[in-house]
């Protein structure tokens, strides 16, 4: 069934009209400078489809929760743990329910994280409800960065990750993603590059012009005219929309947003005394403490276990020589500790500080002599051992070389990378998702699935199936790839149940 969306008017005084059905097979991209009318853009979309398909807004700014009152759209505030944000988002797919997931108060990085674990519940739902939903992100640059920020790396690969699950595999599950951004330049290439529909509005910076005129496919002397659309003003292409480039002007809309543009208002008198009434103590205002000099900076919590770890130095008589550390020795006894350490199947579910003081006092019991490994070493450790790599394979110039792979990517990810280079080196059947899922650290197969993508958009593996439904991971750089192995089967290091 084809259902044109009345967006406003044309050039030539036509109905520009979307098709609803192409855009939840194509994705749409809308880009304009703040003040260009995008938000008005999006809620005409939302608006005019409502009573045809599910939407889930997600609203940095709690412009949309005025949706809720006027179409019924379901208010989640996101001020909730992330599980029970990836809950909610399930049932929101199984109920078929309208929402917008209100972003407002949070910081950016909370901002990203919340809706990375919605965004993942959505798009992690049960095959039997991939209903159709279309998915709105405003200001999508702050979810999909093209570069590093302010924010931590971890919430920025998961936030980064379910954008581009939403834009490159949400189609197959019925997610049909439409993002807004103020600037193309700001938005990760891989995320921008898979819509397929496009809405062009004012900007004024030259590479934002002319990445604008590439996916329209226009002349870079055309870019020009971007330049010069008015608010609310956009030009349109793609196949849910127009073959050709068409200048559109969006039309109005029933609700407003609870922000509205500033407007000038007159001042008010001036007042005979200004600083009186700014700066006049209520007769029940305390007065302010005295200041006091600024404490010092505090100490690394790695830094203060390293010294603590640290033997004491002994007095040593003239003429006698330091006891030589035998490197071998330390390294084995370390591997050992780390090894027993890992015998409990908890260990996986605990933080990397904590286990990094357990090996601190351990390391201390053992009396193992010469400096504390710092953090990141031990992080790097930690990782190479949780692999179990055999004793025919850690010499092997295969290992080196995934070892050497590995340091290119995040810390928290290397771990399940080596899991898996070390079940190709072997032979063995590729891990299972609850495998990964502990080598990660989290009780979620679903973020291990996200985790081999990841790896796969890297470049570093290449994931098949046989006729059985087996997964084999091949690694181009090592020549090598694990046998067949069941996703699906069991973590058979996992601690069991006291019934079992």
């Amino acid at each position: 069934m084809q259902l044109g969306i009345d967006m406003g008017e044309a050039q030539g005084g036509t109905a520009a009209l979307l098709d609803l059905e192409e855009l939840l097979a194509t994705r749409l991209l809308v880009q304009g400078n703040s003040g260009s009318g995008k938000s008005h853009l999006l809620r005409r979309l939302l608006e005019q489809s409502a009573p045809h398909v599910q939407q889930c807004i997600i609203d940095p700014e709690g412009d949309f929760v005025t949706l809720a009152d006027r179409f019924g759209h379901l208010v989640v505030e996101a001020d909730r743990t992330e599980a029970e944000l990836t809950r909610i988002a399930g049932r929101v797919r199984q109920h078929r329910v309208s929402v917008v997931l209100d972003l407002e108060g949070l910081d950016v990085e909370q901002q990203m994280r919340a809706a990375a674990a919605f965004l993942g519940g959505m798009f992690d739902a049960d095959r039997d409800y991939w209903y159709p939903v279309l998915v709105v992100v405003d200001e999508a640059q702050l979810f999909a960065p093209a570069v590093a920020g302010e924010v931590s790396d971890e919430a920025r690969k998961l936030s980064l990750g379910a954008m581009t699950n939403l834009m490159c595999r949400g189609r197959k599950r019925g997610l049909a993603g439409v993002i807004a951004t103020q600037r193309l330049a700001k938005l990760a290439k891989n995320v921008a590059a898979e819509a397929s529909n496009f809405l062009m509005g004012r900007t004024f910076l030259d590479i934002d012009m002319a990445r604008a005129a590439d996916l329209l496919g226009m002349d870079r002397r055309q870019s020009e005219m971007f330049r010069d659309l008015a608010r609310g003003h956009f030009v349109a292409l793609g196949p849910a929309l127009s073959r050709r480039p068409l200048p559109v002007t969006i039309g109005s809309v029933e609700t407003s947003a609870r922000s509205t543009s500033p407007k000038l208002l007159p001042l008010p008198v001036a007042a005979e005394d200004p600083a009186g009434l700014i700066f006049a103590r209520e007769p029940d205002e305390p007065r302010p403490p005295r200041r006091l000099p600024p404490r010092p900076a505090p100490v690394p919590t790695a830094d203060l276990l390293a010294r603590a770890a640290r033997p004491a130095r002994t007095a040593v008589l003239p003429g006698a020589a330091e006891p030589e550390i035998d490197a071998a020795d330390r390294d084995a006894t370390m591997d050992s500790v780390l090894r027993e350490m890992l015998d409990d199947p908890d260990s996986a579910f605990r933080s990397v500080a904590v286990l990094y003081q357990d090996f601190l006092v351990r390391c201390r019991i053992r009396r193992v002599r010469g400096e504390a490994l710092a953090l990141p070493a031990f992080r790097r450790r930690l990782a190479v051992v949780r692999a179990g790599v055999g004793s025919d394979v850690v010499d092997s110039a295969g290992w080196q070389q995934a070892l050497l792979l590995s340091q290119s990517l995040a810390e928290d990810v290397q771990g399940v990378f080596l899991v898996v280079a070390q079940a190709s080196l072997s032979h063995a059947p590729c891990p299972s998702d609850a495998m990964l899922a502990r080598a990660y650290g989290t009780h979620s197969t679903g973020r291990a699935r996200r985790v081999l993508t990841y790896f796969e958009e890297r470049g570093l593996i290449v994931l098949r199936t046989d006729h059985k439904g087996r997964r084999i991971a091949a690694f181009p750089d090592l020549g090598t790839q694990t046998a067949a192995g069941d996703p699906d089967a069991p973590d058979t290091a996992a601690p069991r149940s006291a019934a079992e």
